[in-house]
């Protein structure tokens, strides 16, 4: 079957593409190159799954470059809860604003969303590796041998290039620059730090370190971390890993909510014969992983004033970050001047792209998605126009 448009790529943004494309007479084929679909998608669902984040507009536009607005405006954080009301999963909001499904995993919004797709009529092709163009014709390796297809438009929603594992390979940048599609290079975003630690911090391996103030030049992040085997981890990380990546120096505030002055003032109080460790404990309620990267960074530790300020501007030594495969996402993609407004790509008429493959970074979680779910749906009603 030659369908009349074909989706590549069956994660947030290729099957909200889909969605936009399906309607009676026109034909739609959503491949993918793994054995099944949604698979980054489910992952991410695994540890609870922020769909969108419920704040203002303009709050919520800081985090995304302006190409994306126009996008991200008609289908904003009010629209993605719609959605998923609408495939039956309802919603709540968390403290921090952030918006989960109240079954918090993926699976089952992800089974009501097949199953609609099914009902509209999408064909679903998985173990269809996109291999590039002979000619006009896309073509496939897949378990059938080699196949070909010339739809009227494509909408490619390849992903990023991290988690490979999961589908986003990064591979389809070089199919791209033969038909003359220039890319950012990849970056890892929303990444964990390495971190070359001593033998004593073994036992504190998974502690979380809770209620700190990371900063890395212009950005802070008050969001809460782990001290992992590999490095830093976890939300307050991912949250100044742009910072970091780009140059500049990573520093913890381990009392954000008290003065240098105050920090000092308990430290003065008579310690007796406690140790050190126990006297931050006992002054300043400063809990085991705390103390720990005090002991790992500052070591020997100082008195005083100076013990006062390395705990609120504590610099924590990493050798970058993890590697681009283990990052949540990759900043880099499909540039901007490649792409006109429908996110169709000025060389390749009739081809659109979406999601992670644009040039674009975001911060974690309902960010992210929200991203990919609005560009998705941008390119999947632009190809229907062009329809």
């Amino acid at each position: 079957m030659q369908p009349d448009a074909l989706v590549i790529g069956a994660g947030p943004a290729g099957l909200m593409a889909a969605a936009q494309l399906a309607l009676p007479g026109i034909g739609v084929m959503v491949a993918e190159a793994k054995p099944s679909v949604g698979r980054k998608f489910l992952m991410a669902g695994k540890s609870g799954l922020n769909l969108t984040m419920d704040e203002p507009q303009d709050a919520f536009l800081r985090h995304f470059p302006a190409e994306l607005h126009p996008m991200l405006r008609a289908f904003g954080p009010g629209d993605v809860q719609t959605w998923a009301r609408d495939l039956g999963q309802e919603v709540f909001t968390g403290s921090s604003g952030r918006v989960f499904p109240k079954a918090m995993k993926a699976s089952p919004l992800l089974r009501a969303w097949m199953g609609q797709l099914a009902a509209q009529g999408v064909t679903v092709r998985t173990r269809w590796r996109w291999t590039g163009w002979q000619g006009d014709a896309l073509t496939f390796d897949t378990v059938d041998g080699p196949q070909a297809l010339t739809p009227k438009v494509t909408v490619l929603a390849l992903g990023g290039a991290s988690w490979a594992r999961l589908g986003s390979d990064g591979a389809w940048a070089p199919l791209l620059a033969a038909r003359g599609v220039g890319t950012s290079p990849f970056l890892a975003a929303n990444a964990g730090l390495r971190v070359d630690w001593s033998d004593h911090m073994r036992r504190h391996f998974g502690m979380p370190v809770k209620g700190a103030m990371l900063r890395a030049g212009k950005t802070t992040s008050r969001g809460e971390f782990v001290i992992s085997e590999r490095g830093l981890e976890g939300g307050g990380i991912y949250a100044i890993s742009r910072a970091v990546r780009d140059g500049a120096d990573l520093f913890v505030d381990l009392l954000p909510d008290r003065t240098p002055d105050q920090v000092a003032k308990r430290l003065a109080g008579p310690r007796g014969k406690a140790t050190l460790a126990n006297h931050l404990r006992t002054t300043l309620r400063l809990g085991p992983a705390q103390i720990a990267l005090l002991m790992e960074f500052a070591r020997p530790l100082p008195a005083g004033g100076t013990l006062a300020r390395l705990i609120k501007a504590l610099p924590l030594r990493h050798a970058g970050p993890r590697p681009l495969d283990e990052a949540i996402s990759t900043a880099g993609g499909v540039r901007w001047d490649c792409v006109d407004q429908a996110l169709m790509l000025r060389d390749v008429p009739g081809v659109f792209v979406a999601g992670e493959m644009l040039d674009w970074e975001a911060p974690t979680g309902g960010y992210l998605l929200s991203g990919c779910l609005a560009t998705g749906r941008w390119a999947g009603l632009a190809a229907r126009g062009r329809l």
